[in-house]
């Protein structure tokens, strides 16, 4: 098993529910963090490293999580902008996607996790189409993820179709490469997905030992179609059909009213995942983050797609999600720095079933780790690397990304990605997408 040694860095500890700057050592062997020192106190004195990472100037946190994304929408970015989410989907996206070939779905998928590495993601839940491309992609690139073969009904017999589509998807690639993969069910949405299939979904993923990846109360309009239809709000329905017994990830929550907030409370195999900037480009609204935390929900983040954020980058999400929910309860107290950084980590850990194997730097726990280049104008002074973290630091600072044991990246350069093969490949979709749609 290679060993590595990340040399005289800062690294995040958590230490009794607070997150604390330690100076040290960190070694990997193999998969695993195998120590991490603090102080005066060295490495153990058998141990011998392959590579040293120079940590000077360093400060080396867990793998961030995408807890929410569809990968391959990369290839969107900037092709829909200043829309409702209604005619995002019906007008741009939904007619566009019916152009993708599997292969698209590939390279789509390779950028984005291109610049997810870049930005110091480790592990993302996807939910889309045409999974065995993106599972390739995330096999190939080194990276871990949740993923979830999208399905929709709005004719039940598609929907039949496609849940045994993501049956055989969820048999073939769960714990593939090496275990990063992991599989979970994606019903799009209760607007799109009736509630006898989704108590089909619920039964088939029980079967399968897998939980669910589903959108959630994304717009008022979603709510509002929901108490017409079944005469109760989403959350009610999920409950209703059993989704809310399985390890559920809840894309968005934007809209919780009534009960829905202690049917969420009672159920600790839910998690929330917060979308804020998708949320606030498309005019969603905001999910009610402190709200949740203190009925002790927990609460993850994610992205969404980059076709309605525009960007992969989970600092900058952390921050908008902190600042956010500051001005919206208007409460300056609300989601410190310390809880955002929860959202980013364990909190994401937890959500995609990884809770005590990924999440902090502990020996252990699987070797997802991140180095930031903190010797920038913008961390300094340094009265405070947890707060400069979440309100000064962006994906540009990540030097170095770890995923599983491997260098992914290095000072800046992809080792297991080609970029300029992905650019090009993605520019050659954009190119199909406007011969066809005359857009842009």
């Amino acid at each position: 098993m290679k060993r590595i040694l990340i040399k005289d860095c800062y690294w995040l500890n958590r230490n009794q529910g607070t997150w604390e700057i330690l100076q040290g050592n960190i070694g990997i062997e193999g998969n695993y963090i195998r120590f991490a020192t603090s102080g005066s106190v060295q490495p153990p004195h058998d141990w011998q490293a392959e590579q040293i990472i120079d940590g000077y100037n360093k400060l080396v946190t867990p793998g961030f999580v995408n807890s929410h994304t569809h990968a391959a929408m990369a290839l969107f970015r900037g092709f829909a902008d200043d829309l409702t989410l209604e005619r995002w989907l019906k007008e741009r996206i939904w007619p566009v996607e019916e152009l993708l070939t599997p292969e698209d779905i590939y390279w789509g998928s390779k950028l984005a996790i291109l610049e997810m590495i870049k930005n110091g993601c480790t592990a993302f839940a996807d939910m889309y189409f045409f999974m065995d491309e993106v599972a390739r992609a995330v096999s190939e690139a080194g990276i871990r993820a949740s993923l979830s073969q999208g399905m929709t009904a709005l004719k039940l017999v598609d929907g039949w179709v496609s849940l045994r589509r993501a049956k055989a998807f969820a048999l073939n690639w769960k714990g593939d490469a090496n275990g990063r993969i992991s599989v979970m069910l994606g019903p799009h949405a209760l607007y799109t997905c009736p509630p006898s299939f989704l108590a089909k979904v619920a039964e088939v993923a029980a079967e399968l030992q897998v939980g669910v990846h589903v959108h959630v109360a994304e717009t008022l309009a979603e709510v509002h179609s929901a108490v017409e239809s079944y005469g109760k709000s989403p959350v009610a329905v999920l409950e209703e059909v059993g989704l809310l017994d399985l390890p559920l990830l809840a894309a968005h929550c934007v809209h919780l009213a009534g009960n829905d907030l202690n049917l969420l409370a009672a159920k600790p195999n839910v998690h929330v995942v917060h979308n804020p900037k998708s949320n606030m480009k498309l005019a969603s609204g905001i999910c009610p983050v402190a709200t949740l935390l203190e009925r002790k929900i927990n609460v993850a983040l994610g992205t969404d797609g980059a076709g309605s954020n525009n960007s992969l980058d989970l600092l900058e999400e952390a921050r908008v999600a902190a600042l956010l929910q500051k001005v919206s309860v208007g409460d300056a107290r609300v989601l410190p720095a310390e809880q955002s950084l929860d959202l980013l980590t364990i909190n994401g850990a937890k959500a995609l079933g990884l809770g005590g194997e990924i999440g902090l730097i502990k020996p252990g726990y699987r070797a997802d780790l991140v180095l930031l280049n903190i010797d920038q104008p913008h961390f300094y002074p340094r009265h405070s690397l947890v707060s400069h973290l979440i309100y000064t630091a962006r994906g540009s600072d990540v030097d170095t990304t770890i995923v599983d044991g491997q260098v992914v990246m290095q000072g800046r350069s992809l080792t297991t990605i080609d970029e300029e093969e992905v650019f090009w490949h993605a520019q050659q979709v954009r190119k199909r997408m406007v011969d066809a749609t005359g857009v842009y």
